[in-house]
């Protein structure tokens, strides 16, 4: 898909985006959205075009590393407790819980009886949040490993985006269907009718981010609110330039004829 063609697309739904960020506020109704899926399936993209004309005071991305020596002594679920929404917050995750049932099945960092636990406690853990209010969303975002290699090598070709690669990312490449195969299982335990996954085509990555945008304002009550109206009388006198004294500003960027 062209970049004009999305942005056309995504602009109306971005509006949508606002009004819901409205409506929480003045509804104080807390809202959760989980994004899942492979390395490279574009979960970063997703959540930047959900949150991009959001207010970051209200609208927030966690994205947790892995758990210190003390948090693994906790019960699993403590650490990501603190970050739910409270009154009137959008949060997304970035990975969340589901890390236990994806990577740290996957790669060993979780032993087979901690999985089986995890997967068993979910449904309760997510029925406790929706049964408090929260609106929890639950997105996997899928590609190829087709797609997967070639962002992979743009990833090395790319120096501003080779800081996202890791050695979990190279061990990952061999474990394509290993990781298939700890998705169908976590789908199986977790896909509820209190809190249920939905699957999104990610490989076309702005064709993705539409879907699954539209899936969420769709799934979402009217929140249509009216917007509070703000008193702007006019300014009363000719615009005053910016005067300095102490410290002057830099000397401009150049640009054009400037550089030469």
């Amino acid at each position: 898909m062209k970049r004009k063609r999305y942005d056309e697309l995504l602009e109306p739904m971005e509006a949508e985006l606002v009004g819901m960020a409205r409506w929480a506020s003045v509804t104080g109704q807390r809202i959760l959205i989980l994004f899942e899926g492979r390395d490279t399936a574009g979960k970063g993209g997703a959540i930047k075009a959900v949150s991009d004309k959001l207010n970051p005071r209200q609208c927030r991305t966690v994205a947790l590393g892995k758990p210190s020596e003390a948090e693994n002594g906790q019960w699993y679920f403590q650490r990501y407790v603190p970050y739910l929404p409270g009154k009137g917050e959008i949060v997304l995750f970035d990975r969340s819980w589901y890390n236990r049932a994806g990577v740290e099945k996957v790669m060993g960092f979780a032993t087979q009886d901690q999985v089986n636990a995890f997967l068993k406690a979910v449904p309760a853990f997510e029925r406790q949040l929706v049964d408090d209010g929260i609106l929890l969303f639950k997105y996997w975002l899928a590609c190829n490993q087709e797609k997967q290699e070639e962002r992979f090598a743009e990833r090395m070709d790319d120096p501003l985006k080779r800081w996202k690669l890791s050695p979990i990312d190279q061990a990952a490449r061999e474990k394509y269907a290993d990781y298939t195969t700890a998705r169908e299982a976590m789908l199986k335990a977790t896909h509820t009718g209190h809190a249920p996954w939905t699957l999104v085509n990610f490989n076309d990555q702005k064709r993705g981010r539409l879907t699954l945008i539209r899936d969420l304002l769709d799934r979402l009550p009217d929140t249509r609110c009216p917007e509070e109206k703000i008193a702007w009388p006019p300014l009363g006198h000719e615009p005053l330039d910016e005067e300095f004294g102490v410290v002057k500003p830099i000397a401009d960027f150049p640009i054009g004829k400037d550089r030469d």
